[in-house]
């Protein structure tokens, strides 16, 4: 007798089922619910109006392709448990649960030295108790340590599901058509050998467009240099208001954000006392944008202008250069915009911020993509394609922002 699904309507892939049992349960837990509060592209909204999708369409999505993976994998003869195919999906369905507000705009800012997947392990470690252990298979192959290793490679790797919902999903939402994807034909194509996911040889193209496509959505939607700087602003506003609540200040803010602006929450601490954990479930898009908008009118020079500047879209203005600014030009531009706000020097340093973003699209040694030919052969696409950019693809490119105050 089949089992009862629930169906969701969604705009990129259509419907999508969703069974009734654990993986409908998870849908509707706080912890997943909490996901429709947070943008999937954080602040790109800025550059892509039609950015304002949510980590939690990003997690139905990526639970999708993950099914329709299962199946095609399952066809071609890859023996897999019902209950580790279950497993799969409640690991992708998770695997964006520890993401906080703005995805990862702030992730080195409310908390210290601890990574949304480190987060989302302890969420999800936390709902298997709530659950009676119903997770303890899924956290297995999220964390790498069940035995058919590419059940986890669907979760996490150079091919994994997560890439493409992603790829598909901000690529429809931004309206950026170059970054769309062929994710049905990619799935189609996958096999696993020596328990490994591989792609069919008639597969390479769609893996060569996979990745060029990657590589244009990071520099020209993720990486975006008005979005590079509108996330300073953020990152520069919440270490602000940090330092005027240690200062004594009464700024407003969220029970939850200002538990995370009150307290020095390191990855130490944060492991060790449920709390962090507890109030990091409560925050989410909204927590910070309130508290914008209360902080753009507040005494404060500093804070205000940062707020006001978030607020009403008075962004940074924003250099890309190949090397890193002279201290020479930071100090001048510190000592202009001093006079210029009758603050001091020091307080001129939130006005500005020097980012240097490194980004390589493919990393064979981290988890390569491997092609299948008829013969039963395998190379890594850097070696099977013809393409002459794909061995480029997997040096790191860097560029530094000089981010200040117009």
């Amino acid at each position: 007798m089949p089992q009862e699904s629930k169906i969701i309507n969604d705009p990129v892939f259509g419907f999508i089922k969703v069974p009734k049992g654990l993986l409908y349960d998870l849908l509707q837990h706080p912890a997943m619910q909490r996901l429709s509060r947070i943008h999937q592209m954080g602040l790109s909204s800025v550059v892509y109006p039609g950015a304002q999708h949510t980590r939690f369409q990003h997690s139905l999505g990526a639970f999708h392709l993950t099914t329709e993976a299962l199946k095609h994998l399952a066809a071609k003869g890859n023996f897999i448990f019902d209950s580790e195919a279950e497993a799969v999906q409640a690991a992708i369905l998770l695997h964006d649960v520890g993401h906080g507000p703005f995805s990862h705009v702030l992730e080195d800012t409310l908390a210290c030295g601890i990574s949304h997947e480190d987060i989302s392990l302890l969420i999800m470690q936390q709902m298997n108790r709530e659950m009676g252990g119903r997770l303890t298979l899924a956290i297995q192959i999220f964390r790498d340590g069940y035995p058919k290793r590419f059940l986890h490679q669907l979760v996490s790797g150079q091919l994994d599901m997560d890439r493409l919902d992603y790829l598909r999903r901000d690529s429809f939402y931004t309206g950026v058509i170059e970054g769309n994807i062929g994710s049905a034909r990619i799935i189609q194509m996958l096999d696993v050998r020596d328990d490994r996911l591989v792609v069919e040889s008639k597969g390479i193209y769609s893996i060569e467009n996979f990745l060029t496509a990657r590589r244009l959505m990071y520099w020209q939607v993720y990486l975006h240099k008005t979005s590079v700087a509108c996330e300073r602003m953020l990152v520069h506003a919440l270490l602000r208001a940090k330092e005027l609540t240690r200062q004594g200040h009464a700024l407003f803010a969220t029970p939850a954000l200002r538990y995370f602006l009150a307290n020095d929450i390191t990855r130490e601490r944060f492991l060790a006392e449920p709390e962090c954990l507890r109030q990091y479930l409560q925050l989410d898009d909204s927590d910070i944008w309130a508290a914008l908008k209360t902080w753009a009118t507040y005494p404060d020079k500093v804070l205000s202008t940062l707020a006001s500047g978030i607020i009403n879209r008075r962004l940074f203005k924003v250099e890309a250069t190949a090397e890193p600014a002279s201290p020479q030009r930071i100090r001048q531009l510190q000592e202009n915009i001093s006079r210029r706000l009758g603050i001091t020097t020091e307080e001129a340093r939130y006005f500005v911020a020097t980012p240097q973003i490194e980004k390589n699209m493919y990393n064979p040694a981290d988890d390569s993509i491997d092609i299948l030919y008829k013969d039963g052969s395998i190379k890594n696409i850097a070696d099977a394609s013809d393409m002459f950019n794909i061995s480029l693809l997997s040096q790191k490119a860097t560029k530094h922002y000089l981010c200040y105050l117009r």
